[in-house]
């Protein structure tokens, strides 16, 4: 007997084969583990087990195609398996098949719903692609399956935040720090409902756990920015202070930023573009509403504004121009922005059509939509050729306010260049320069909205902004508040209250932001 049913109908030899390969991969010996794995397969071809562990070789080291074919070929011995079914919605996923993935994840959950995994993979995919409320079902799925399972009540709160429940985000967060109270992000999700601040008995056991050695540094960061929220909230803004630059500077030794390299690639940037070939239609992408600029500028309630608009389809932050873009890279064997100036017209065509295929589903309900991915402001200057018919929106806010709240937001992806004073000034300088650039080139393609003068003066500003994007005015973008959608930025609670001005909270800290001042220089003028 070896225990394990999934192995039932193996020599004990075979298994003891097969358990070797997982242990050689477990060890960081794939070599090794596939060797073992492919010696099962062979010695057992009637048996869909040793091929979906070599499945999981295959995917271990990038090799989801072939990870793919080995699934399928398991699932031919056995096609009700679930756990199949959802490893291999995993190697679809891995290839960018996404539809495939969801379908195999879906199946997995009918073949075997007491599981938790697959309704986990599956909520965690359809939370990615913005199907907010069909991604709660399931992740409630996955918790009531496995109550202790982690990840599944963190993404669950994260998920319920972006739908405005921010009552029971909060409560399944609790629950996470209950299993696991030094849980960074269930730490971070509570503290960026900043509807509802932190208390007192947060303050402790937050400084408690800090005062741990046992604990990841993803998670230290995560308590530190939580920790200084909690205390700006209270008024200890040099307290505030010192958390924020001891959560930056452990986040910065562990993945540092150059600003070498960004100042290169802004000066590569507006060489390449400051000559393009004039568009074979000037018309394509004019669905296409990009809303650019620095994280924490009110980008997220200039796309809730448009989202409120009964023609547009509020799409959030989008990896697909990106893509689109190190794709073509890759193809030409040269960096972004370095092929620029070798595209033609009909280059920049096949391209904004592939980003248009790759969008599409974003325009199954109404015509337009909104990209709100900030780092697209670094692909604005070749917009005027790729998406000629598109309109990108800049939105801006005082600068030490972008700045210092930049500083205080911890962000997914890194390096990141807030987690240092002097980079957040380098990177607000220099893509200051280039959209103020690109605008001049595209007059009337790219267009400034400030983040202030929205709030001091919203029915004007909020008609000039539509007016930009060639929308009729429609009062439902002055209640945007109300309007109900998946909103997946740390600014989800922000924008479901009504517009109002004096949210400035950098003045606060007096002379501790006297260096930054200095940074920013004529930018604060």
């Amino acid at each position: 007997m070896t225990g394990d049913p999934r192995m039932a109908g193996l020599a004990p030899a075979l298994v003891a084969t097969v358990h070797a390969g997982a242990r050689a991969l477990r060890d960081g010996d794939p070599g090794r583990a596939e060797a073992l794995l492919r010696q099962a397969c062979g010695q057992a071809p009637g048996h869909p087990e040793p091929l979906r562990y070599l499945a999981i070789v295959q995917l271990h080291t990038r090799r989801a195609a072939e990870a793919v074919a080995t699934l399928q070929r398991a699932l031919a011995l056995a096609g009700d398996d679930a756990l199949l079914q959802s490893d291999l919605g995993t190697a679809l996923s891995a290839c960018g098949r996404r539809d495939e993935a969801l379908a195999s994840w879906r199946r997995a959950c009918a073949l075997d719903p007491t599981q938790p995994t697959p309704w986990f993979n599956l909520g965690r995919n359809l939370q990615q692609d913005g199907d907010t409320e069909a991604a709660i079902d399931a992740l409630e799925a996955a918790v009531s399956r496995a109550p202790h399972l982690l990840p599944a009540l963190v993404l669950l709160g994260d998920a319920l935040v972006h739908a405005g429940r921010f009552d029971a985000a909060a409560a399944r967060y609790r629950a996470a720090l209950g299993l696991h109270p030094a849980c960074g992000d269930a730490w971070r999700g509570l503290s960026n409902i900043k509807t509802v601040p932190l208390g007192a008995a947060d303050a402790l056991a937050l400084r408690a756990q800090l005062q741990r050695r046992d604990i990841a540094p993803n998670d230290r960061v995560a308590m530190g920015h939580a920790l200084g929220k909690l205390e700006e909230d209270r008024g200890d803004f040099a307290a505030a202070y010192g958390a924020f630059r001891e959560a930056n500077a452990l986040q910065k030794r562990l993945t540092p930023w150059r600003a070498d390299a960004f100042e290169r690639f802004v000066d590569e940037a507006l060489a390449a573009t400051a000559t393009l070939p004039a568009p074979l239609d000037p018309t394509l992408g004019r669905e296409t509403l990009f809303i650019v600029g620095l994280p924490r500028s009110g980008s997220t309630l200039f796309e809730q504004i448009l989202a409120a608009h009964p023609d547009v389809e509020g799409a959030g932050e989008l990896p697909d121009l990106g893509i689109v873009l190190q794709q073509e890279s890759l193809r030409r064997g040269q960096p972004y922005p370095q092929w620029v100036p070798q595209a033609t017209a009909g280059d920049w065509d096949r391209l904004g059509r592939d980003y248009l295929a790759r969008t599409a589903r974003w325009r199954a309900r109404r015509p337009r939509f909104t990209d709100k991915q900030p780092d697209n402001w670094k692909h604005a200057g070749v917009l005027r050729a790729m998406l000629p018919g598109a309109t990108v929106v800049e939105t801006r806010r005082d600068p030490v306010e972008t700045a210092w709240s930049c500083y205080k937001q911890q962000f997914y992806a890194q390096p990141h260049f807030a987690n240092d004073l002097a980079d957040i000034a380098c990177y607000l300088r220099g893509s200051t320069r280039a959209m103020d650039l690109w605008r001049v080139r595209a007059p009337g393609q790219v267009r400034l909205h400030r983040y202030e003068a929205l709030l001091d003066n919203p029915e004007t500003r909020i008609r000039a902004l539509l007016d930009d994007c060639g929308l009729a005015f429609d009062p439902a973008c002055l209640v945007s508040h109300r309007t109900q959608r998946s909103v997946r930025t740390a600014s989800a609670a922000q924008v479901r209250e009504p517009l109002r001005a004096g949210t400035a909270r950098a003045l606060a800290y007096g002379a501790l932001l006297e260096p930054l001042l200095g940074m920013l220089g004529p930018l604060t003028g």
